[in-house]
């Protein structure tokens, strides 16, 4: 397979081209494509760059903006014309024309100018819309119901009838609520979100939609009716029971502005007139489920002329409109569907459905039965060694949805306001034989681009790499979630950081976490300390090592995927402020925090009377991150041109650095702790003099051989653990890491069936037995940290620290034993970045694709420039590839866009 995919790659680079210039495509407007409900009053715009010749780069761009489609075309009513500006940016150019009106769409093209000098036409239009912007232009008021509660705090409905009596030309509804929601019009669904308007620090921060409801909107009478539920803002969330995080009362807060074609306007508003009731979904909570009565369904409520005369009178309440922010990130849909793989019964006689995917979402049923009949579903990540249902892990979180039926032929059912992770269903009460045509799994997840793909000639690798982002796609359901099963889900601060390169390569975060990390900055306490979890339900004020430090590690990172200056400016105080923090605390520019977590979960053996359980410093680890924070300030400031905090945190840095060689290092450069992760930590983040890391790299080696060719680390040494073996000459010890099949490694849980990753190296032990059930989840993604290496330096594709994301890309796979082949695929806002390695008896090639408007630096792994040949001839025949030199045993050349076919021998 692998061949053929070398011989179409090869035919694809020797074809007639069919594209005859320059085109521009792909255009985004704040990463994403035809946006609702942008508010920044200079939105950053992006396109792509398509080509049929080899080092292409834009030399100038033109932008148009109206609000006319029609006028854009012709050139006339423009909001914006930039004129021809000389300049390569493609991505990120702010908007600079007139002040944009709220509730708007503008329509907007692009055409460039290529180094060749030829001008491209016209993209074809795209558009974006406008939010309310501010507060002012908020008319709605919030509204709650008008009744008492009862105990299990059902959803409440809420419903309002208005009038469209004229040719409607464009109808935005805007829609926040203190809980979360869905909104019908007509008895139609508004919009694909789930779980709207997302998790933000509600006090400070909360998000509301925009939807373009037109079609929707019948000439007439209409109606517009609204159904809340708990979710994270007074649901169970947290520890030991936690409830009313937020508030203990759920509201609404609901704008329609209607504009027909003889330039009129109405609007409808959430307000007094509203009415207010109950319906079938009489308990919600995230962590235990829904119980939905499809006997207390409201036919048509709706609907315009539903009789809601029973209904209550709402509450008007006068709540700040303030913090409302619009919608900057992918909000989260139903995604893949599940069919199920295998029905079965339990030893212990239980119904069980496999679907054969540990997903996060639910599952919808059909069904036919009495009026009464209560069918419970309750979900699971893994069967015991026996093969029974296995809920131990769950902790309190009940994951259990019932459904009870009104009898009138084949009902249809899923959940609203709540989730389970799981891959097994136990069904209870279902009436009649369960047949896989009537259970289906969805997986929810914010909508963020897939982007990156690895694979390789291995198949537990590459069964790992699935595991990598069906972790990642279960655990950002809006923000970075530990687990997606038990009493938890919680933005942990730690796990985040470790993944965030990984997240990057894999899916398309940027904008996932650009909301976060605002989060991160609002919760963030008044002393600059950063708490576990965003947001903060915790509440607890302590802070931790390589947990807060998220607050630097996540902005940097996001730089160098997305090359966003204004992500890295608005993270700017925050990531001081962390700093400031640590420095404030220290002594004699020593860390030693009140409270770590350490290096979370490192390998520790029961009963260890050997002294193999891999305990790091705690102080070791603080003093560690201080220094990183410390040096990713520094970067910041010297992008972001701050000078004078460059030197001050420069000079603060050698003093972290003297005090750790000082209190943690042997003159000879033994580490007090001399564990995997000490050594790692030391090595990645520079804290040891020059002439002493190969023996430190050594000794880290050492340790490794130690337990057996094994790791020992825990979430924070893992992530940079294959990272520091290749940068010290030792890739061969990181592919046998990642080749271990054995407890503790990356493909142990593979083999054991994982479809995730693991919190725990051995949630499940060899004999099939558990650890224990009180911290013992099976997607949780912080170990797939290693997809970072497997992009970076298995298959080498990496960016450029001076130009980030991608703007120049440098190629470095570095090849080991035992693949014979590895490729990644990394879509950037430039185009798809391509590397792709084969070793064959006597050759190896490399497959290398270069998106137009960049440049790249391949680093071949060959001795010898003038045995390499790209596409059968000697790459000093062309123009577009330049030799620059030789590198550890490797061969540098430049290249420009396009795609090459590198041949050297074996």
């Amino acid at each position: 397979m692998k061949r053929r995919i070398l011989l179409l790659f090869i035919l694809s680079i020797s074809v007639v081209p069919l594209v005859a210039q320059v085109q521009v495509t792909n255009l985004l407007v704040e990463n994403r494509q035809e946006p609702l409900g942008i508010d920044d009053p200079m939105p950053r715009l992006s396109w792509q760059l398509l080509a049929d010749k080899r080092n292409v780069m834009q030399t100038a761009y033109e932008i148009r903006v109206s609000p006319d489609l029609k006028a854009l075309k012709q050139g006339r009513k423009l909001s914006w014309h930039s004129g021809l500006v000389q300049s390569d940016q493609s991505v990120l150019v702010p908007y600079k024309g007139s002040e944009l009106a709220p509730g708007t769409p503008y329509y907007w093209q692009v055409r460039v100018r290529d180094n060749k000098g030829k001008l491209s036409k016209w993209s074809d239009p795209s558009f974006f819309v406008t939010g309310l912007q501010q507060a002012a232009n908020w008319q709605a008021q919030w509204i709650q119901v008008g009744f008492k509660e009862q105990k299990s705090r059902p959803s409440p409905l809420f419903r309002k009838e208005f009038t469209s009596d004229k040719k409607l030309v464009q109808a935005l509804a805007f829609i926040t609520a203190k809980g979360v929601y869905e909104a019908e019009i007509n008895g139609q669904k508004v919009g694909d979100l789930c779980l709207a308007p997302g998790w933000t620090s509600y006090n400070k921060r909360l998000q509301y939609q925009t939807y373009d409801v037109t079609d929707l909107i019948n000439e007439g009478n209409n109606a517009v009716g609204v159904t809340l539920g708990n979710g994270w803002y007074r649901g169970n969330i947290g520890f030991e029971g936690k409830v009313d995080a937020y508030g203990d009362e759920l509201a609404l807060l609901f704008q329609l502005e209607l504009t027909y074609d003889d330039g009129s306007t109405a609007v409808v508003l959430s307000d007094g007139s509203w009415k207010s009731s109950t319906g079938p979904i009489v308990y919600s909570e995230i962590y235990h489920g829904e119980t939905y009565d499809a006997r207390l369904e409201q036919k048509g409520w709706s609907e315009a002329g539903f009789n809601d005369s029973g209904w209550s009178n709402v509450e008007v309440k006068n709540y700040s409109k303030t913090i409302l922010v619009t919608t900057e990130n992918e909000p989260i849909r139903k995604q893949e569907i599940f069919h199920p793989v295998e029905i079965l019964e339990t030893p212990e006689g239980d119904q069980v459905i496999d679907f054969g995917q540990n997903v996060v979402g639910w599952v919808q049923l059909k069904v036919a039965g009495k009026a009464g009949d209560k069918i419970t579903i309750t979900h699971t990540e893994v069967l015991d060694k026996d093969g029974n249902f296995y809920t131990e892990s769950l902790r309190s979180a009940r994951q259990q949805n019932t459904f009870i039926l009104k009898g009138e032929g084949l009902e249809e059912f899923e959940p609203h306001f709540t989730w389970q992770g799981f891959r097994y269903i136990k069904v209870e009460g279902y009436p009649g034989e369960l047949k896989p045509e009537n259970f289906t799994a969805t997986a929810l997840y914010s909508d963020m681009e897939l982007t990156g793909s690895f694979e390789c000639s291995d198949d537990l690798v590459n069964q790992l790499q699935h595991n990598i982002q069906w972790g990642q796609r279960g655990n950002f359901l809006d923000v970075p979630t530990d687990c997606p099963q038990r009493d938890e889900r919680l933005g942990w601060t730690g796990d985040a950081q470790a993944f965030a390169r990984t997240a990057s390569f894999n899916f398309r975060v940027h904008s996932f976490f650009d909301k976060w990390l605002k989060d991160v900055a609002a919760d963030q306490y008044a002393n600059g300390g950063v708490p576990y979890v965003v947001p903060d339900v915790l509440n607890n004020k302590q802070v931790s090592p390589g947990w807060a430090d998220v607050a630097t590690i996540a902005p940097w990172t996001m730089y160098l995927a997305y090359g966003d200056k204004e992500l890295l400016e608005t993270q700017y105080a925050s990531m001081k402020a962390w700093v400031d923090y640590i420095k404030h605390v220290s002594h004699k520019d020593l860390w030693r925090p009140k409270h770590s977590f350490g290096d979370w979960l490192f390998y520790r053996p029961f009963d260890d009377n050997s002294g193999m359980s891999a305990v790091t410093d705690k102080s070791l680890i603080a003093q560690a991150f201080y220094a990183h924070s410390t040096q990713l300030l520094i970067q910041a400031a010297q992008v972001l041109g701050k000078q004078d905090d460059v030197k001050v945190y420069q000079d603060l840095l050698a003093q972290i650095k003297h005090a750790f060689t000082q209190e943690y290092m042997t003159p000879k450069g033994k580490l007090v702790s001399g564990t995997q992760t000490a050594y790692v930590l030391a090595l990645h983040f520079d804290l040891l003099p020059e002439e002493l890391r190969d023996q430190a790299a050594k000794r880290l080696v050492d340790n490794i051989r130690l337990y057996n060719t094994h790791l020992t680390t825990g979430f924070l040494g893992t992530p940079y653990l294959c990272h520091v073996l290749s940068r010290f000459g030792y890739t061969d010890v990181a592919y046998e890491l990642l080749m271990q099949k054995t407890y503790p490694s990356w493909l142990y849980p593979v083999t054991m069936g994982a479809t995730t990753i693991w919190e725990r190296w051995d949630g499940i032990k060899p004999d099939g037995t558990f650890q224990t059930p009180g911290m013992n989840s099976f997607n949780h993604y912080a170990y797939g940290a290693i997809g970072d290496w497997l992009y970076r330096v298995v298959a080498g594709i990496d960016t450029e620290v001076d130009q980030p994301g991608y703007k120049a890309i440098r190629i470095q796979p570095q090849l080991g034993e035992p693949l014979t082949y590895a490729k990644a695929e990394l879509k950037t806002y430039y185009g798809t970045v391509v590397s792709g390695w084969e070793k064959g008896v006597d050759k190896v090639t490399l497959q290398v694709s270069v998106p137009v408007n960049t440049k790249a630096i391949v680093a071949i792994p060959a001795s010898d420039a003038a045995a390499i040949t790209e596409g059968g001839k000697q790459f000093s025949e062309f123009k577009e590839i330049t030799l620059v030199g030789q590198e550890n045993g490797r061969v540098l050349v430049q290249i420009g866009s396009g795609d090459y076919l590198f041949e050297w021998p074996n």
